[in-house]
């Protein structure tokens, strides 16, 4: 898969966060900007798992910006994914129990 485009996932309503992927400079990694009410006590975790998302999925230089309202790991994860698939335009979905 490749990033075609900018997209987005997900909403700004509490227990929610919105996501936007975009492709970044080579050799550069993943560079997540997140912003969240609670950064101080798990933004490192918040990232952590943005991260491992993205390296699962297969890459490695891509720009994540997170607005985070209080997400679970696993809607994190979702609306990673999602934001990915739709900026690759795929529709090839693999989604894990």
């Amino acid at each position: 898969m490749t990033i075609e485009k900018t997209a987005s996932a997900g909403t700004l309503e509490s227990s929610d966060i919105l996501v936007t992927v975009e492709k970044g400079e080579p050799k550069k990694g993943v560079v997540i900007k997140l912003t969240s009410s609670v950064s101080k006590q798990f933004g490192k975790q918040i990232k952590t798992v943005i991260t491992e998302c993205v390296q699962t999925l297969g890459f490695e230089d891509l720009i994540v910006t997170a607005v985070d309202s209080g997400a679970l790991d696993c809607t994190i994860r979702a609306r990673v994914k999602t934001a990915i698939y739709r900026a690759c335009g795929s529709t090839d979905y693999v989604w894990e129990a």
